[in-house]
């Protein structure tokens, strides 16, 4: 699997591997899928995450905005522990640098990237 690598982050913007996204994202078994939409903007609803479960990542970088504003339901925090996958929440400038911390590392790590807020 591909290490992927967060370049930059900015409200809004996000580049990864030399690539600009302009809406929120997730990075999932090395690839990126941009226009990433929740169900509900500010909260991170099981739904929102299906293809996070079916890769089955080791753990999960949630980028909640950059005021941190998206909740993390406790039913979602608990559906992922139940399917083994850590989840690791801040707001995203954070998320960005612990994503790319990880990776480094070999982790087997996907991310969910909400850019604004």
């Amino acid at each position: 699997m591909k290490k992927m690598h967060i370049d930059s982050y900015q409200f809004g913007k996000i580049v990864i591997d030399g690539v600009s996204y302009n809406s929120d994202i997730t990075i999932l078994a090395g690839s990126v899928q941009s226009n990433w939409w929740r169900k509900q903007g500010h909260s991170l609803a099981i739904e929102d995450l299906t293809s996070v479960i079916e890769a089955g990542p080791s753990v999960l970088v949630a980028g909640c905005g950059a005021s941190g504003l998206m909740k993390v339901p406790e039913e979602t925090r608990e559906f992922l522990a139940d399917n083994g996958i850590e989840l690791e929440t801040s707001d995203t400038h954070r998320a960005v640098h612990r994503f790319n911390e990880l990776s480094e590392a070999g982790a087997d790590v996907a991310a969910a990237m909400h850019l604004t807020c």
